[in-house]
């Protein structure tokens, strides 16, 4: 609070002793006393002097005080304001920094920073399996070449391919008496999964490449895959993908990657699956499960349309019916899978039969291998407390499109791909 006249009571403030000389320098003498002599009151603390220069030389001091402490706490006002500035911008500044690495990382994590791509990393990784002594020079000049050839044809090499394990599962299904009571399975399909090009980044292009082999032993897709009648390899489907955003599909999703993946090693996910099937004229839809639907994060609602999607068609109670759906692409948080089958327990739960492009060829093969305890199909097998991410997205395919279809889902694309589950 400003300072108060002692006499009047008017604020002063700063003036303080100015306005007590102008104004009351008169009060600041007392009568004597008693014995003649003449006192003086000081009006700030009652102390009694005898001279009047000495009175004013105290008051002096009390105005001096006063004006010291008040600039005093003027500067420390000041000195805290100015540390708190300094605290602000030094913070702000950290958390740019931190933004600025956060940002860097999920760069490198999805393939954004231009590191390279499918091509790069398959040749620094062949180098660095030579330097390790794992890995012949004639090998790595031989598997370059191999690579090299590849990628100007724009076919995968089939080196990370596994076939015929659908047909070995129809079998294996056909003599298991012990908990399964009915089991559907895709149309045939084949595994692929991650090499030294494409390893920590690669899932989505390897499921698209699974889904794909079956569409292609499918006659009823013959037309609209005529331009695309062998698998392509991970560069080539990233131009597809690009392809399909020059025709106008999902501009939002386009440029999040700058409209660019071809050369780098950028994670892909539903939407872009979604995007690439529909430019292809193959009908699909994506079903988005954005919440858990059962108890400790669970996702039951899942399993039920994955279950429906495969028993739609089906017939009669034959404990083992192959269809003839295409796999299902599975998205979530950081990886993606195929969907290649879903079993019904005598005890009535379910359980996913999912295709991951993480496992390699040496585990797939064991499932070529009539096994009656069954225990290469555990690879496989997710049950409804085994899928606890946040949030799952599926693409399933559904038939062909006209010409007017797709143009009409490239304009919604624009918008809109998924449907949410409620």
């Amino acid at each position: 609070a400003l300072p108060e006249c002692p006499f009047c009571g008017e604020v002063a403030g700063r003036e303080l002793e100015e306005h007590v000389r102008a104004r009351h320098g008169h009060l600041l003498g007392a009568p004597g006393s008693g014995n003649g002599e003449q006192l003086y009151e000081c009006p700030m603390c009652s102390l009694t002097c005898t001279d009047i220069q000495i009175l004013e030389e105290h008051v002096d001091l009390h105005l001096e005080e006063h004006n010291f402490s008040e600039g005093g706490n003027i500067r420390d006002l000041e000195l805290a304001q100015q540390l708190q500035t300094e605290e602000h911008e030094r913070q702000r500044s950290e958390e740019e920094k931190r933004e600025r690495e956060e940002f860097k990382k999920l760069q490198r994590q999805y393939g954004l920073d231009n590191s390279g791509g499918f091509k790069q990393q398959f040749v620094k990784n062949m180098e660095r399996e030579v330097d390790r002594g794992r890995m012949l020079p004639f090998e790595y000049h031989k598997r370059k070449a191999d690579m090299m050839e590849s990628l100007a044809a724009g076919i995968d090499d089939g080196k990370t391919k596994t076939s015929g394990v659908i047909e070995a599962l129809c079998k294996y299904y056909q003599n298991e008496n012990k908990d399964v009571r009915r089991v559907w399975l895709s149309a045939g399909v084949d595994h692929f999964h991650s090499s030294l090009g494409d390893r920590g980044w690669g899932c989505g292009y390897r499921n698209f490449q699974m889904l794909l082999s079956s569409l292609l032993q499918n006659s009823f897709y013959n037309d609209c895959l005529r331009d695309t009648t062998l698998i392509p390899s991970i560069p080539k489907i990233q131009s597809m993908i690009e392809d399909s955003w020059r025709e106008g599909f999902d501009p939002h999703g386009a440029s999040h990657f700058n409209n660019r993946l071809h050369g780098s090693k950028a994670w892909i996910g539903a939407c872009e699956i979604y995007s690439l099937l529909t430019s292809l004229r193959i009908k699909c839809r994506i079903i988005d499960f954005h919440k858990p639907t059962g108890p400790i994060g669970t996702h039951p609602r899942l399993f039920e349309w994955i279950l429906h999607y495969y028993s739609t068609d089906s017939e009669g109670g034959a404990k083992v019916v192959c269809t003839s759906k295409p796999p299902i692409y599975l998205q979530h948080q950081g990886h993606s899978r195929t969907v290649v089958g879903i079993e019904e327990k005598k005890n009535k739960s379910l359980c996913l039969l999912l295709f991951d492009p993480g496992c390699s060829s040496q585990e797939m093969q064991k499932l070529l291998k009539q096994n009656s305890d069954g225990s290469g199909v555990k690879l496989l097998r997710k049950f409804v407390g085994s899928l606890k991410e946040k949030q799952y997205q599926i693409v399933a395919v559904d038939g062909v499109l006209s010409l007017e279809e797709k143009a009409a889902r490239c304009h919604a694309s624009q918008v809109l791909t998924s449907e949410k589950i409620p």
